[in-house]
């Protein structure tokens, strides 16, 4: 076999790949960290003083006019000694953060693998601050300092992003995973006013609808979480301001399940019934189950016993109590909740759009957001109760 015939049409396939921005099959696409230079002229920093960062995959051809963000997610903050600990991490300090990261599922460049977002500029915001980009405040007792700048982090990387082509989209789309999916329904409505009057601008949180609701213990476990997260870190002031207005508790507008009415511009909520975190955090955290009776549950839905599967099915019904308006009479409005264990299903290849990822009525996650997002139709999906849907991967970490 003479190599040479061989090598010199990969290479040329190489050069043409690399001219035209074809991705190769199977290939990773890693992206490089961008540091936002000017961010301390507008007091935007991590948690530790470090600047903020995001990662961009320029667009091309018919989609380098459309814009994808992506809030990183990463769970929270609420209380200054978890916060100093955080601020010693990759979560808290973009100076100990991977400089490169890995773009798949709806950040994928590959139209194969995403088909509706694939030629996009997508852009990855990191999460350093703690509190779903969302605080504005600063700790200082003489010993430690903490900044607490999470929405000057958010407006730092937009006004980066807006000379950069931004600020001249035709189509955008705001998106977050967990604690990204929060910082998605705190941010969309702002997002919207960066952008121009014609550009067809939605946002879709995958994972951040998480509830104000009961433990097994009848404890409001995750309601005083975020209370002391919204009062150390001043989020309060960049809550919805019309659900603040209309709420005898403010701070709980924090909560997706009370702001989302609020929010005109179109929303998707993707969310598993089942929520991994909520799940685990939420309804049934370490401090309500102190002798381990869920631990077996926890780890796998199978070995659940009867009484826990009905609690359960209790997580699925207020979830979906919460979501009822919207479903009802939000016109512009999508959803795809499944029955899955699980825990962000847009940003892994597996469950955003593969040959076995989970679907409802033979529809992928992938094709439900892009019918939503490109108006081709109604997307809003429920899925039947555990143990229904045998497309669920059931990842529980």
């Amino acid at each position: 076999m003479n190599l040479a015939a061989v090598e010199a049409p990969l290479l040329v396939l190489l050069l043409l790949a690399a001219a035209l921005r074809w991705p190769l099959a199977g290939a990773r696409l890693l992206v490089e960290m961008t540091v936002v230079q000017n961010a301390s002229s507008i007091g935007a920093f991590c948690l530790d003083g470090s600047l903020p960062a995001y990662h961009l995959d320029r667009g091309f051809g018919a989609g380098a006019g459309n814009w994808l963000l992506q809030f990183e997610g990463g769970g929270w903050c609420n209380d200054v000694k978890s916060c100093l600990e955080r601020a010693n991490s990759r979560r808290g300090s973009t100076r100990l953060m991977n400089k490169w990261e890995d773009f798949s599922g709806i950040l994928s460049n590959n139209a194969s693998l995403n088909p509706d977002f694939y030629n996009w500029n997508r852009v990855k915001l990191r999460y350093c601050d703690g509190a779903s980009f969302g605080g504005n405040a600063l700790f200082d007792d003489g010993t430690s300092l903490l900044y607490f700048k999470g929405q000057k982090i958010w407006e730092s990387i937009i006004l980066e992003l807006l000379p950069k082509g931004l600020g001249t989209a035709r189509k955008a789309l705001l998106s977050g995973c967990s604690a990204g999916g929060l910082a998605t329904f705190l941010h969309c409505e702002n997002f919207s006013k960066y952008l121009p009057r014609n550009a067809s601008v939605k946002c879709l949180s995958d994972a951040g609808f998480f509830l104000d609701l009961r433990d097994i213990g009848l404890n409001h476990t995750m309601r005083n979480f975020y209370r002391d997260l919204v009062a150390l870190q001043g989020m309060q002031q960049n809550l919805n301001e019309d659900c603040t207005a209309a709420s005898y508790f403010p701070e709980l507008c924090i909560f997706p399940q009370y702001s989302l009415k609020y929010i005109t511009t179109p929303f998707f909520v993707l969310n598993s019934a089942y929520d991994v975190f909520q799940f685990h955090h939420g309804l049934v955290p370490p401090s309500a189950d102190l002798r381990g009776h869920w631990n077996h549950c926890k780890l796998n839905p199978a070995e659940c016993s009867e009484q826990q599967i009905q609690v359960l099915q209790g997580l699925r019904i207020s979830m979906l109590s919460a979501l009822r308006l919207f479903y009802e009479y939000s016109s512009r409005g999508g959803m795809f909740i499944n029955s899955c264990f699980a825990h962000c299903q847009s940003e892994s290849q597996d469950t955003w759009f593969g040959e076995d990822s989970p679907t409802i009525d033979d529809k992928t996650i992938a094709e439900a957001v892009g019918d939503w997002y490109f108006s081709r139709r109604n997307t809003k999906e429920i899925d039947c109760a555990y143990p229904c849907d045998s497309t669920c991967h059931n990842i529980i970490p």
